[in-house]
């Protein structure tokens, strides 16, 4: 996981995720049109999101196509982000049910 969020930590990073988000299976061409930098550093970056699980490659021929994993970052929410939902969640329902037993009670 220390691998998704040093991926996660960079904007570039987070800039090709959401371009793969936006049109999934983008060849490097495709993925450096809209960057600002050499394919080089493209290449880098998209090294280090392999790495850390958050994309996916397919050899199509000569081209090698990128897609977007999402399966890490659903990890990541489900271990740091929705556990501490669930309370907030909880919080509001218990909320809720009071605010309602109380309109009923002054019935």
């Amino acid at each position: 996981m220390d691998k998704v969020f040093k991926a996660l930590a960079d904007k570039t990073r987070r800039r090709l995720l959401d371009r793969l988000h936006a049109q999934n299976g983008q060849t490097l061409g495709e993925l450096c049109e809209q960057m600002k930098m050499t394919r080089q550093a493209v290449t880098k970056h998209l090294h280090l999101l392999e790495e850390a699980n958050l994309i996916a490659v397919k050899w199509q021929g000569r081209e090698k196509l990128h897609f977007l994993n999402p399966v890490p970052i659903v990890d990541i929410a489900d271990r740091w982000i929705n556990k501490y939902e669930q309370g907030r969640l909880r919080a509001l329902s218990d909320l809720k049910k009071k605010l309602e037993g109380d309109a009923d009670g002054g019935r």
